[in-house]
């Protein structure tokens, strides 16, 4: 009874660093997106450590290739060294997702803040006849997310843009798709993205900061069942003498 119920745990943990290294995979995914969406927005968000938890968790999921090999290689050797190593080195990733996840709450709080004061500065320096990097990212957000200005396409009046190009209109990048002949006229408002850039930017910001918190909650619980199974077959194998007997070969008198 005492071997089936080691041989369960040692089949579970052998799953579970299977499923290491999957996750291994997954976490550095959603960093990296965290990057390449942050790379689109980052004018409107000046503050780089909320790049923080990225960067954890990407160095965490690199971590989690070598923790499935190491409890992988401790499990099938039976290996006491391997498998405590195993549980201290899962217990500080998980003290690591831990503070993930309270750094994503933290930045994802900081978010709103942080929009609202750098994106009234990015309209203001706008330059739709040469634009720049800046007035690049504007147009793009304003298509991705289906909105204009920052809190309605009235919020182009009081661009310099706005004044210079004395034509009554906004970017085309305010023209609902839907609209063909849309030249981004102040006259025709139906044309035009009602809805401001702002509250969206913010709310995509604080979803790409979402998608870490739960990754890393998700991961921290399957990280707790690693360790638990693991610290069964230390304590068996160190109590159960039919266990000893199975890992050296010998028999019962």
């Amino acid at each position: 009874m005492g071997q089936c119920g080691i041989t369960s745990s040692k089949t579970v943990l052998v799953f579970l660093n299977l499923i290491f290294w999957g996750a291994a995979g997954i976490l550095c995914y959603v960093g990296a997106y965290v990057f390449i969406t942050y790379d689109d927005y980052d004018h409107f968000f000046e503050d780089v450590y909320t790049l923080i938890p990225a960067v954890v968790i990407i160095a965490v999921g690199a971590l989690l290739f070598i923790i499935g090999l190491i409890g992988c290689c401790a499990t099938i050797r039976e290996s006491r060294c391997g498998l405590a190593t195993f549980v201290i080195i899962l217990l500080l990733v998980f003290v690591t997702e831990v503070v993930v996840v309270v750094l994503g709450y933290v930045y994802r709080a900081k978010v709103e803040n942080e929009v609202d004061r750098s994106i009234q500065k990015v309209y203001k320096t706008y330059n739709g006849t040469n634009p720049d990097a800046a007035s690049r990212a504007i147009d793009y957000v304003q298509r991705q997310l289906h909105c204009c200005g920052i809190h309605n396409y009235s919020d182009w009046e009081n661009t310099d843009w706005f004044k210079e190009t004395k034509n009554q209109s906004v970017p085309l990048s305010c023209c609902r798709e839907t609209t063909s002949s849309c030249n981004g006229s102040l006259a025709h408002p139906s044309d035009l993205y009602a809805e401001g850039c702002e509250a969206l930017v913010v709310k995509k910001l604080q979803e790409i900061m979402m998608h870490v918190i739960w990754a890393a909650l998700a991961f921290a619980a399957i990280q707790l069942l690693g360790m638990l199974c693991a610290c069964i077959v230390l304590c068996r194998r160190s109590r159960d003498p039919a266990y000893e007997l199975l890992i050296t070969g010998g028999t019962y008198a």
